[in-house]
């Protein structure tokens, strides 16, 4: 039998870290999003908590007030989600 021929691989380049190019990571998200986001599941929480509570089941508080405060919530979280913001001067370059 042939005895194989060991593989030899080129050395590594030694990479130099200081002159690598930064990735500029662009997130979709903004932080006025997320702020966003929170005031809508805080508004959607008070919504639910309005509805919560053994007395009269007909009050207007359970029936009326605390629908239109969930789906204000809910509105508040769909403009969070679409909004974009002020464009920037650095956004355009």
């Amino acid at each position: 039998m042939a005895q194989k021929k060991p593989v030899t691989r080129p050395a590594a380049k030694a990479s130099n870290t200081t002159s690598a190019p930064k990735v500029q990571r662009n997130f979709i998200f903004k932080k006025e999003n997320y702020l966003l986001t929170l005031i809508a599941f805080v508004v959607v929480v008070i919504g639910f908590a309005l509805m919560y509570g053994t007395t009269d089941i007909y009050d207007f508080r359970k029936t009326t007030l605390a629908p239109i405060v969930v789906l204000a919530g809910l509105g508040i979280g769909i403009y969070a989600i679409m909004y974009k913001g002020k464009a920037s001067s650095s956004d355009n370059a």
